[in-house]
């Protein structure tokens, strides 16, 4: 009975990673503020907390799991708009763009997950996980850079991840842990087409369907109780080399490169009793590895300028971000653990990037999380339930594109546009723990 149920979970774990990619969602930028229930429940954080490790946490805490399954799906509500405000100048060389206010479309995604966790021997354990990652997509139902080739405007970024992990103790109350992660992403671009005077490779811009691209990474990890009831975790992410995206050699810097970026976290869990636990982690999240992201916006008018596609061709001119996480946890009644969380990062995009950014607002900074787990019998099994709400966030700034005409006259370029970029999200998640 218990092969049988390997290997029907297995084969589960295949299907979801065929289903289960979709659209990302900005949170941290564009990864999650947590992965799996129970780490959302407590925005993210938990490190050193191994008993929500098992969705993309610390690998060095998979060991202290015993065998475990876990499913869970997450219902992700983003709303995302974009305020125009000023005329355009109608200016030759410039780029205008209409005024007013534009929300986007596609508001409601389904983001699946599943984990399993198998012990070797007492000492060490296997496991395989599928995951979503979280970012950008935006569809807007207006022609927001003037492409009469297309009726709406927006990128789809999508993102799935399959992490193998081997996790051992090193002593009784530490333990390290590695995870290979094997990665797929898919890309699509609409609206883009008045950039193509910009672009290396005006074909491969925009208006080319979906394209593919997949890669891989290692994740490492530490896990260990310093004094009684005091646990440290850290682990680190090295970037994941991706396979180019060839359809948009003619966007994307390095000739269609978008490899996702090195992370790295540590953090605390302290068990003050038996019933309450409170944790405190830090994140860095390295977007500058990646010059299709990190590039800042060059204008042909800026001596720095390279076409889009080349090595210093345009990217979102997202920096480099530091994440501060909090969780409590909270397990005094009877067959419940009720959980909560806050988290905060940096603003990824400078106030100069708002242009590019309408494409990809992820500019998410602060999160509130619920949690709660509620076992079901002596049977080790549990449903977890999490809510995460991200509190709306703005970046407001210049139009590089576009000038006002007096000034421009007299040899003064002022800008004549401003581009205003809001963003809140609501996301659920329900999770079954076996």
């Amino acid at each position: 009975m218990k092969n049988t149920t390997k290997i029907i979970f297995s084969a589960l774990i295949v299907l979801a990673g065929i289903f289960s990619t979709q659209p990302v969602k900005a949170t941290d930028g564009y990864f999650g503020v947590g992965y799996g229930a129970q780490n959302k429940g407590l925005a993210g954080a938990g490190i050193a907390w191994y008993q929500n490790s098992l969705i993309s946490g610390n690998p060095a805490g998979h060991v202290f799991l015993g065998t475990q399954y876990q499913v869970g799906v997450g219902f992700f509500n983003p709303n995302r708009e974009y305020t125009v405000t000023g005329n355009p100048s109608g200016m030759d060389g410039t780029f205008g763009l209409m005024p007013g206010n534009v929300e986007s479309d596609s508001k409601l995604f389904l983001m699946p997950s599943m984990g399993a966790n198998w012990m070797i021997n007492e000492n060490s354990s296997f496991s395989a996980t599928v995951f979503g990652n979280g970012g950008m997509n935006t569809d807007y139902p207006t022609m927001t850079f003037g492409d009469t080739s297309s009726e709406t405007t927006g990128v789809d970024l999508g993102q799935m991840f399959v992490g193998l992990t081997y996790s051992r103790k090193i002593t009784e109350k530490h333990s390290f842990g590695v995870t290979a992660l094997l990665a797929y992403q898919y890309f699509e671009a609409k609206g883009l087409a008045n950039f193509g005077q910009m672009s290396s490779d005006a074909t491969k811009l925009t208006g080319n369907g979906h394209d593919n691209a997949f890669g891989y990474g290692v994740k490492f990890g530490y896990l260990g109780e310093l004094a009684k009831g005091l646990h440290l975790g850290a682990s680190y992410q090295t970037m994941l080399y991706m396979s180019e995206f060839d359809d948009y050699a003619g966007l994307f810097a390095e000739q269609g490169d978008f490899n996702i970026p090195s992370t790295w976290t540590v953090g605390l869990a302290y068990e003050i009793n038996e019933d309450w636990a409170v944790m405190a982690d830090y994140k860095a999240i390295n977007y500058t590895d990646v010059a299709s992201v990190s590039n800042k916006m060059r204008t042909p008018m800026d001596p720095a300028f390279a076409p889009l596609g080349t090595d210093n061709g345009s990217g979102f001119g997202w920096e480099d971000i530091n994440v501060w996480k909090f969780g409590v946890e909270y397990a005094g009644i009877e067959g419940w653990t009720l959980r909560g969380g806050y988290s905060h990062c940096d603003q990824p995009v400078p106030d100069t990037e708002v242009m590019f950014n309408i494409l990809a607002p992820g500019i998410i900074e602060d999160h509130i999380t619920l949690g709660c787990s509620k076992t079901l019998g002596d049977s080790g099994k549990a449903l977890h339930l999490a809510l995460v709400y991200a509190l709306p966030a703005s970046v407001k700034g210049y139009n590089p594109m576009d000038f006002d005409a007096a000034q421009a006259m007299q040899g003064n370029m002022v800008p004549n546009q401003t581009i205003e970029l809001e963003m809140n999200q609501i996301e659920v998640e329900i999770a079954f723990t076996f």
